[in-house]
């Protein structure tokens, strides 16, 4: 059985023409009109991998746009961020196309080379955000970003020159720092989801620690908690340190001092069991993440308690 593999896009002249488009002003950096953009013939339902960045907004959907575990109505902007090597496969459900409208901007990594971008683009945790956890834009927010978006498309289409390559840079930054404030505001406005989802996350962890899930898989990591609640591990580290002020990294380190100060308290296991329990192969890094976390050693927790 052949397995069908996603199409590589390797530049953006490439994608250009994929898409119908001419070719583009800078080989490294573009912006496209989503109206222009041309169904192509090539089977695209393997997806599409891209070598570059492609950070969009899109208008003209109708209907319920699946996010996360619930819908919503939407006919807004619809803004998404991929970076390079990932996988794109677009499916809305129950929704249909109306007129398009929007862009699409490509940055290739070698574009930012060499620039304060490169070294902080990882910062930006939306890029490893699924589709379904894109951003929702008010009309003054997509109209905000538009504005940056056309000096950008301006910046290319004039000759490039030794001034050309900050100019983008410093507006590619400024879209990514507004972009980041306002999934701040999506979090805020949506708390309830979150709340929700914060519980189902809490309820899961007191699940694995309390079955021995860990002595049969160990200790819990945030890929597998995110994945069982059909999250992408950064969207859900960002949407409960929205709500807690911590990541999920620090909840399960919360949650797994809970149960170990329990068994400390109400046992009498060993150090080396507790560890064993809670999924540790070492007792020492049991004991050690307990120090950091309570200033005391088990033994000393447990005799202070006693």
């Amino acid at each position: 059985m052949n397995v069908q593999k996603p199409l590589a896009i390797k530049s953006i002249s490439q994608y250009h023409k994929l898409r119908g488009l001419p070719p583009p002003e800078h080989p490294l950096v573009s912006v496209i009109d989503y109206a222009a953009i041309q169904v192509s013939d090539v089977d695209e339902s393997a997806g599409l991998l891209f070598d570059f960045y492609l950070i969009s907004v899109k208008k003209g959907l109708l209907g319920k746009l699946k996010y996360g575990q619930q819908t919503y109505d939407h006919d807004g902007g619809v803004m998404s961020f991929m970076a390079p090597h990932q996988l794109l496969k677009i499916q809305i459900d129950n929704a249909v196309v109306s007129k398009r409208s929007g862009w699409m901007l490509l940055v290739h990594p070698d574009f930012i080379w060499n620039t304060s971008l490169a070294k902080n683009i990882k910062q930006y945790e939306f890029f490893g955000y699924a589709i379904t956890e894109a951003l929702f834009l008010s009309d003054k927010e997509e109209k905000g970003l538009d504005a940056i978006v056309d000096n950008i498309r301006q910046e290319c289409h004039n000759n490039v020159d030794r001034f050309s390559q900050n100019i983008i840079v410093s507006h590619i930054e400024t879209l990514l720092n507004y972009s980041e404030r306002f999934y701040q505001r999506q979090f805020i406005g949506r708390k309830k989801s979150g709340h929700q989802i914060l519980e189902q996350m809490e309820t899961f962890l007191d699940n694995y620690f309390s079955n021995n899930k860990c002595i049969e898989n160990g200790l819990p990591t945030v890929t597998h908690v995110s994945s069982q609640l059909n999250i992408s591990p950064g969207y859900l580290s960002a949407m409960i340190k929205s709500l807690t002020g911590m990541n999920t990294q620090q909840h399960i380190h919360e949650k797994l001092i809970e149960k170990a100060k329990e068994r400390l308290s109400t046992t009498e296991l060993s150090v080396s069991e507790i560890a064993y329990e809670l999924g540790f192969e070492h007792p020492q890094s049991f004991s050690r993440l307990f120090k950091t976390k309570t200033s005391l050693s088990p033994l000393e927790f447990r005799a202070s308690f006693n």
